[in-house]
């Protein structure tokens, strides 16, 4: 009965594909059905070999390449449209952009999808049932999600290694390993009961999964080490600043006049709930005064002076005219009671199509514009400065900049606090928020540094150095979470592209060796 589903060629090399790649979400947050993985690329991995050696028979009427081809394109294309359909959701809050949706909800992910093709294409020809093609193929991909990483703006979303934002005691090897490096261990890990398919004496599948369990294990020993000492030494720092994150759960709305911003002001300002005599940083969203820049916002100092005092400081996120570009910056500022900016920082990494328009001259002549407030696309920060006040020093993030871990690595030694403003009213009551979030988890423990989240209709949250959520609001939770935060430098020790380099060259190594020695035989 199996062989004849199978032998079916609509169903092993689309339906099946498909079902398994969407599947996958599961495993991510909110799910966090990690172990699904555990079947969904061991079964992938069979797919691929089954395919190459039916190719010739019962799929001849098509070449091989091309069942690889759409093998390839229909997981992925089941992978992101279960991963990331939401981003449609933004196309909803504005009518023009209300036609796209269907464009967004199947262009992208059939684009994404090309970046497995590719894989099932170039290594597809080398699997049979052995452990070298398991290294193989783990490298493929690995290096597919790397690649995703940097090409065009980058969308490194949803690496196989964000199912265990869960498990921080596991996850702690990031701050020496890296994060692409760890995504291919998990990968690997992952495959490895695709041995059950192989012609192997049962004691050395046996051995396998115990070294499977065994590198699981030391992860966790690792980790839950790391955790407790950390533990210990929070307890020996004295210097600690006093943070509020603000949550205001606003409604995303376009074409706020000056009475409606006073009242946003108004409401923060009550959520903040100032405490004159009380040295604190407000971290409030990204997106709390939409559509309006900071001359504007400047109006409203009074209001400022008249409820913060000389020990406050208030970062949050506005736009920036800037006269001699003829633009405008997407940027996070930090100001003092009378609305003074102290520091500022420019958001690099743009968002296409919401914060800037791919082709601009082209498109924007036939109607179409990004999906933020404002028809000209946002200027582009050139430099990633970190935001210093007293013995504070912050690296800022703007929204997805936080999914982008080379972004954050690059960062000044001196990092004693890492800050991510967010606005996921975009996304809706979806699971993008969700996702969103977990990615903060992999930056504070790679960097072994605090992070702060402030997100209106998101996740804010306080989460410390080794990946342990302190406070948190949930999505469309309004109010603020309060914490005094110790101030510890960065000791960033991982070098994530050289390690994951060094490793997929042994990965090769290692297929090579075995690949010469089968075919000599």
């Amino acid at each position: 009965m199996l062989k004849k589903y199978l032998d079916n060629r609509f169903l092993i090399l689309f339906l099946f594909p498909f079902l398994i790649g969407s599947l996958s979400v599961l495993s991510f947050q909110p799910f966090n059905f990690t172990w699904i993985n555990f079947f969904i690329l061991p079964i992938f991995f069979y797919l691929l070999v089954y395919i190459k050696k039916r190719s010739k028979s019962i799929y001849r009427k098509k070449p091989y390449k091309k069942n690889l081809f759409f093998f390839g394109t229909a997981f992925g294309f089941g992978f992101y449209l279960s991963g990331i359909h939401w981003i449609t959701n933004s196309l909803t809050f504005d009518e023009n952009f209300k036609f796209l949706i269907p464009f967004g909800l199947i262009l992208v992910p059939l684009f994404l999808s090309l970046f497995f093709s590719i894989v099932t294409i170039s290594i597809g020809p080398f699997l049979n049932f052995n452990f070298q093609s398991i290294i193989l193929l783990s490298s493929g991909l690995a290096l597919s999600d790397y690649i995703r990483n940097y090409i065009l703006t980058g969308f490194p979303w949803n690496f196989w290694a964000y199912s265990f934002s869960w498990a921080t005691e596991i996850i702690q090897v990031l701050n020496k390993l890296g994060l692409f490096a760890f995504n291919l261990i998990i990968i690997t890990a992952f495959m490895l009961p695709a041995l059950l398919y192989f012609n192997l004496k049962p004691i050395k599948k046996i051995i396998s999964f115990l070294i499977l369990i065994l590198i699981f294990f030391l992860f966790y020993i690792y980790g839950n080490h790391t955790i407790n000492v950390n533990q210990k030494k929070f307890k020996n720092i004295e210097n600690k600043l006093n943070i509020k994150v603000v949550s205001p759960n606003f409604e995303l709305e376009y074409g706020l006049d000056k009475s409606d911003i006073e009242n946003r002001l108004k409401k923060l300002i009550r959520y903040s709930n100032p405490e004159k005599d009380k040295k604190t940083l407000y971290i409030w969203p990204e997106g709390v005064f939409s559509g309006h820049n900071y001359k504007e916002i400047l109006n409203l100092k009074t209001i400022f002076s008249e409820n913060f005092g000389e020990n406050h400081f208030i970062l949050f996120g506005v736009n920036r005219l800037d006269d001699k570009n003829a633009g405008v910056y997407n940027s996070l500022i930090i100001v003092d009671n009378n609305m003074k900016i102290i520091q500022e920082y420019k958001k690099q990494k743009l968002v296409p199509f919401g914060e800037f328009l791919p082709f601009e001259d082209l498109l924007s002549k036939i109607g179409l514009k990004k999906i933020t407030e404002g028809h000209g696309s946002f200027l582009k920060g050139e430099i990633q400065n970190n935001l210093i006040i007293d013995k504070l020093n912050i690296l800022p993030l703007i929204c997805y900049e936080v999914i982008f871990a080379n972004l954050v690595q690059s960062s000044a030694e001196a990092t004693n606090l890492i800050v991510n403003i967010s606005e996921d009213g975009w996304f809706g009551n979806s699971i993008g928020p969700h996702q969103h979030f977990a990615k903060s988890i992999f930056r504070a423990i790679e960097n072994n540094t605090f992070l702060i989240r402030s997100a209106n209709k998101g996740i804010s949250a306080i989460v410390d150095n080794k990946g342990k959520v302190i406070r948190k609001l949930n999505s469309y939770e309004a109010g603020y979470i309060q914490f005094k935060v110790p101030l510890i430098k960065n000791e960033n020790s991982n070098k994530n592209d050289l390690i994951f380099f060094v490793l997929l060259i042994t990965y090769i190594f290692i297929f090579i060796n075995f690949y010469k020695k089968n075919n000599v035989k």
